[in-house]
């Protein structure tokens, strides 16, 4: 099992080189906050439209509710990988981009094998499941020019640029005790972002061009926690027909409270005049170094509710609630109410024809789909800016090291501020795959 461990861990270490470079966007809404938020979702449950406060799986990791680690039943290791097409359009303009980077590193596992109990022929009151997550958890970028004049004089160039991004890295606990779950996961907060504003003149103007620079990091810790209800709801068909498939029913609820963090800035604001070719003059306005500052992220409360018949489909709806209002960073400026609180609804689901099936692999398979609608932190004109859009995706079972994993393949096709004057669309196909071990923490009968 330390062999396992270690092997992991390398692969870990090497992929999260990954995980500091930056995708390629051009998108304005990273603008504001700490840039466009990632989903905490992994692509199984983002295939469904978001289930993660009530969502459970025995092989499938779900961080949005910490309380799912303690219904894992097996070692799992979940990376995952997205490619994005954008499509952004004013009144104007129109422009489309691919990004891609990498979505998230995870790996959960129960404390206590179950083949264990089944060995010692015991059923345990308790089950104990671990998780450690490195994910992104906002990204900026974006790369704007518009020409601007005065009464009198040329036109000019006004350029606003922003790269960057923060990540978290958690660590989760979670405990099952009959019907009941309870966990919670504690994590940091790090990043460095960057935003420059310039105004370019014509050369031949022989104007001072102006550079404004505000570069920060920000650093925190962060928790949530989450408690999930489940039951089987036809026990008595079942004690009559002890092959009748499993009805279960599983309500979650996930919050955590408004957290804080400090940034450390630098600001560098200059004048250049380019004389000639090989010559510029430079004049400094203003230099400051190790700016200290603090800021507070959202307080957020998710909720919902999951069916499940047997091993052939599941249904569910998700709501979560986060409180943008009071977000603040004294960093870009921002103060408590520059933002507005955010809804977000979501439907979904699986279906799968036979998973006991042996001469159709395809009937074997999760097929996923979902719808959401949300609103934004941001608003253009007083008015809120919408998304919503339509998820669907496969859970493709797969044997590794003669252990069942599972690849999961999924799209989502989207819209965001409709009515504002900036509209995106996008399509996002990501891949995720999920390697399960039923080995760990397994004690051996003969050696």
């Amino acid at each position: 099992m330390l062999k396992k461990i270690y092997s992991i861990f390398i692969l870990l270490t090497g992929i999260c080189s990954m995980i500091s470079a930056q995708q390629n966007d051009n998108n304005p809404y990273t603008r504001f906050g700490i840039g466009d938020m990632s989903d905490n979702n992994f692509n199984h449950t983002r295939q469904m439209g978001g289930l993660g406060a009530s969502y459970i799986d025995a092989y499938n990791i779900n961080i949005v509710n910490p309380a799912s680690y303690a219904f894992l039943n097996a070692t799992a290791f979940d990376v995952g990988v997205f490619a994005k097409n954008t499509y952004l359009k004013d009144d104007k303009h129109s422009n489309s981009f691919w990004t891609g980077n990498l979505d998230y590193l995870s790996l959960a596992f129960p404390l206590t094998n179950p083949i264990n109990a089944l060995y010692d022929g015991v059923k345990r009151k308790y089950k104990w499941g671990m998780n450690v997550t490195l994910k992104p958890n906002s990204t900026v970028s974006y790369d704007i020019e518009n020409i601007d004049s005065v009464s009198i004089g040329k036109p000019f160039v006004r350029n606003y640029n922003g790269s960057g991004g923060s990540y978290k890295l958690l660590w989760g606990n979670a405990v099952n005790y009959k019907k009941f779950a309870l966990g919670v996961n504690l994590g940091y907060l790090f990043g460095n972002l960057k935003y420059e504003r310039n105004i370019f003149f014509d050369k031949s103007d022989y104007a001072y061009n102006d550079y404004y620079t505000n570069d920060y990091n920000v650093k925190g810790f962060i928790w949530n926690g989450g408690l999930i209800f489940t039951d089987i709801i036809n026990k008595a068909d079942i004690e009559k027909n002890k092959i009748a498939p499993a009805k279960r029913i599983s309500a979650g609820i996930h919050f955590n409270s408004a957290t804080s963090f400090s940034t450390r800035s630098n600001v560098q604001h200059f004048l250049v005049q380019d004389i000639s070719s090989s010559f510029q003059r430079v004049d400094t306005v203003n230099i400051e170094q190790d700016i200290s500052g603090k800021g507070k992220l959202p307080a957020e409360l998710g909720l919902g509710a999951t069916y499940y018949y047997g091993e052939k489909h599941a249904l569910g709806f998700n709501y979560t609630r986060t409180l943008w209002s009071s977000y603040f960073n004294d960093a870009s400026g921002e103060v408590a109410g520059s933002l507005t609180d955010v809804n977000r609804y979501s439907v979904g689901g699986y279906f799968r024809p036979d998973y006991k099936s042996y001469d159709n692999y395809f009937k074997r398979v999760y097929y996923r789909y979902g719808v959401y609608y949300s609103t934004d932190p941001k608003k253009f004109n007083g008015d809120a800016v919408d998304s919503y859009g339509i998820t669907l995706g496969m859970g493709m079972p797969f044997v590794f090291q003669r252990k069942v994993s599972t690849v999961n393949l999924g799209v989502t096709a989207g819209t965001r501020g409709a009515n504002a004057p900036i509209s995106e669309k996008f399509l996002k196909f990501s891949l995720g795959v999920s390697f399960n071990d039923d080995e760990w923490f397994l004690k051996r009968k003969y050696n």
